[in-house]
């Protein structure tokens, strides 16, 4: 039986990726900062799915746990197959009216977890000669609409040499780029997401679904969605002036 580790694991996407993974038969270690519930959810795959569970408390802003994360990464005893970076929040002001020191910590779960534990978790795979990466990005990494945008496009184009550094190794690196998705991310984030219309929601579970057999496709890059596959091929051929005056007038998507 293998194993997977997804961080965010208590919500959302991550919520997603820990049932269907547990569904599947994979043991999962469970990353998040709130223990009640990690501990909810992990009991709630033992019941459902009768796979062995594992909880990490690790809030990824501070080096210290993500160090920790990242030993659990490298540990060839307990080998980890299957690496499912998801961890994220979003501030809701514009960049210059926030403090920096949000934005550090922002920039620390987005962009620096997924380094560090890509990184860890790379090294031990590619020892083993197996493994998967999946780190969620975003349409967002497409776009230009500050901070956000810019730590996506970090993870996809991080995603994406990693997967040509990894090539015949027998790991493999996705970044999984979704639109706006129906979880908690913007109720937490303090947006208004009312006007947005109905066909451009993507469902948690499908989504994941879909990336999970682009990963076992090996594909490097998951847009899941037709809405959204049309999106991001038209934005690969719009001038980029075209697509900074665009971004002023829209939210951002969540990944």
């Amino acid at each position: 039986m293998s194993t997977a580790l997804v961080t965010g694991a208590t919500a959302g996407i991550g919520l997603s990726f820990v049932h269907q993974l547990a569904e599947r038969g994979h043991d999962v270690v469970l990353v998040a900062r709130d223990r009640a519930r990690l501990e909810n959810v992990s009991d709630e795959l033992r019941a459902t799915y009768g796979v062995g569970t594992e909880i990490l408390v690790a809030d990824l802003s501070d080096r210290a746990d993500t160090g920790k994360v990242a030993e659990r990464l490298a540990d060839q005893a307990r080998p980890v197959d299957l690496l499912v970076n998801n961890a994220g929040y979003s501030l809701k002001r514009r960049f210059l009216d926030n403090d920096i020191s949000e934005e550090e910590a922002v920039f620390d779960v987005l962009a620096r977890a997924v380094l560090v534990l890509s990184h860890a978790a790379a090294n031990a795979m590619r020892r083993r000669g197996h493994g998967a990466i999946v780190n969620v990005s975003s349409v967002a990494s497409f776009i230009a609409s500050g901070p956000y945008s810019a730590e996506k496009a970090f993870v996809t184009v991080l995603t994406e040499a990693l997967s040509t550094e990894l090539a015949g190794s027998g790991v493999t690196a996705t970044a999984l780029c979704p639109g706006f998705t129906r979880t908690e991310f913007h109720q937490r984030a303090g947006l208004n997401m009312s006007s947005l219309p109905k066909f451009l929601w993507l469902d948690s579970g499908r989504l994941v679904r879909e990336c999970l057999d682009d990963v076992a496709r090996g594909k490097v890059v998951s847009v899941p969605g037709w809405q959204y596959k049309l999106v991001v091929a038209a934005l690969r051929l719009i001038p980029r002036q075209v697509v900074r005056a665009r971004a002023r007038t829209v939210h951002r998507p969540k990944g």
